[in-house]
């Protein structure tokens, strides 16, 4: 690897980390560019999430705050989240590389379809409730989503989070910020499950998970600050803009 393409690698993992603790579609990043260097779909994938891997970890931890008393829910929804990307890690190695390929973009639109009209659905879901109708708590269905996202999540990762911050927002009733917290730990514990199988059976650079992991870790303090400080429609913005923005690059470089 030439120094250029280490700074390459490094700068992409930087701004991966950043845009994964915001909203997510940090991949849409990192996988492109390692790709352009010369390294095959299946490599750049797993290395992708290996490498970013501390980046999720690191910007969990800047969300820990919102993530205050939290603890027993987190551990209940990061159990889906793991055995969703055991089953994602499988498809990937089993499955032809582009089989995939034309079902993301439109799981991607449906999420940024989601985001947008979460305020008008959450708002209709308080006034059932608070008029005695349908205050189920969505217990069931969350984990099953949650579960869906990871394997998603551990087939590609892209756009994991803007999946999760779109049914979040619909079914639960916390303030966008901590379910942006909650996206931040269900993102890692995929990128973790996915990278320890990876690295056992899959092809790796390890020198590219190096990088990615330094610059993602870097990026995910930083995008901590950045995000915390958002406001919700802002933030609610920036999702919506990032997952037009990964629908264009899948369907393009697809």
């Amino acid at each position: 690897m030439e120094w250029w393409e280490a700074l390459v690698v490094f700068l992409a993992g930087v701004w991966a980390g950043t845009i994964n603790t915001v909203v997510g579609s940090g991949t849409l990043v990192t996988f492109p560019v390692l790709v352009a260097l010369g390294y095959s779909p299946v490599t750049a994938t797993t290395s992708n999430a290996i490498g970013l891997a501390p980046g999720t970890i690191s910007g969990a931890i800047g969300y820990r705050h919102e993530l205050t008393g939290q603890r027993r829910r987190l551990v209940r929804y990061a159990m889906p989240s793991a055995l969703g990307a055991v089953c994602g890690t499988v498809l990937l190695l089993s499955l032809p590389p582009n089989a995939f390929e034309t079902v993301v973009p439109v799981l991607v639109g449906l999420a940024v379809v989601l985001v947008i009209i979460q305020p008008r659905v959450s708002a209709w879901v308080a006034r059932r409730r608070e008029a005695g109708d349908g205050g189920s708590s969505h217990g069931g269905l969350v984990l099953f989503l949650i579960f869906l996202v990871g394997i998603y999540g551990g087939y590609f990762t892209a756009a994991q989070g803007v999946m999760l911050m779109a049914f979040m927002g619909m079914l639960l009733t916390d303030p966008l910020q901590r379910l942006n917290g909650i996206k931040n730990v269900l993102a890692a514990v995929v990128n973790v499950v996915a990278g320890i199988v990876y690295a056992f059976i899959a092809p790796v650079s390890w020198p590219v998970v190096a990088l990615l992991a330094v610059g993602s870790t870097i990026g995910g303090q930083l995008g901590a600050k950045i995000g915390r400080r958002l406001p919700a429609p802002v933030l609610r913005g920036v999702i919506v803009v990032v997952g037009i923005a990964a629908i264009v690059q899948l369907v393009v470089n697809g």
